[in-house]
């Protein structure tokens, strides 16, 4: 009897030490996860020396999307798999404007350059200096930092922050998909990264469900599957035979 107990528990660790691995595998890939599609429209960029088929404003609703969840984390402390996501991202939309600055700037026929400090709307994060953008995202961040600190006991505050976070980061795609509307093409864009893109929103939107995230997160899933949807079709739209941008 004794014997059968034993072995009972032993079972249950390992069933549980199994369950521990599968959660702690999971909050690594929704860390990095989101990331990776930005991999492939890297090396298509560095290959091309071209960054017209993909939108630098992607970068911005991303890091704006990611710094309002980090302040949001601050008043409604959700999982720290999510916050680490988000610096991952900030960091991963970073090197992107990085790598878009310097083939512009390498491609550039006009000795014109465009900075913040012109304070010209017509060209707002078009600028030509990847300072101008971190610029930008400081003073974008510091006010609402101190708005968030002085607002951080009203829970109607905390809320709206949440949802203007997931509402911002749902566009992701937006740029993107009125890019290719307006070129009538997806030409320079990797579709590889919209693939990714829908495969890691997907997941994302199931692992919301699971974990019972706050339900800004999962209506943000939601909207970014049928923006990638969207794009997908606009990939086979624009080409007779989209699959071969895969390569």
């Amino acid at each position: 009897m004794d014997n059968r107990l034993g072995l009972g528990d032993e079972e249950e660790g390992d069933v549980g030490t199994l369950w521990h691995s599968l959660d702690w595998l999971t909050s690594c890939v929704m860390v990095v996860g989101g990331a990776l599609p930005y991999a492939s429209q890297y090396q298509q960029i560095l290959r091309t020396k071209n960054t017209d088929g993909f939108s630098t404003r992607v970068c911005l609703v991303l890091l704006v999307a990611n710094i309002l969840r980090i302040l949001f984390w601050f008043g409604k402390q959700f999982e720290v798999t999510l916050l680490l996501q988000s610096v991952v991202m900030i960091l991963t939309m970073l090197v992107m404007l990085n790598l878009c600055c310097s083939v512009q700037n390498t491609n550039r026929i006009s000795t014109k350059q465009q900075h913040i400090t012109d304070l010209d709307p017509r060209f707002f994060w078009s600028w030509d200096g990847f300072e101008d953008y971190l610029i930008f995202l400081l003073a974008f961040t510091l006010p609402c930092a101190f708005t968030t600190l002085l607002l951080l006991d009203s829970s109607l505050f905390v809320e709206s922050l949440g949802f203007l976070a997931v509402l911002t980061e749902a566009m992701l795609g937006l740029p993107q998909l009125l890019q290719n509307q307006r070129n009538h093409s997806t030409t320079g864009m990797s579709v590889n990264m919209v693939l990714l893109w829908m495969a890691g929103d997907s997941f994302k939107t199931a692992y919301f469900a699971l974990k019972e995230s706050p339900l800004q997160f999962l209506l943000c899933g939601l909207a970014q599957v049928l923006v990638d949807l969207a794009i997908l079709y606009q990939v086979c739209l624009y080409s007779q035979d989209p699959w071969d941008k895969l390569a």
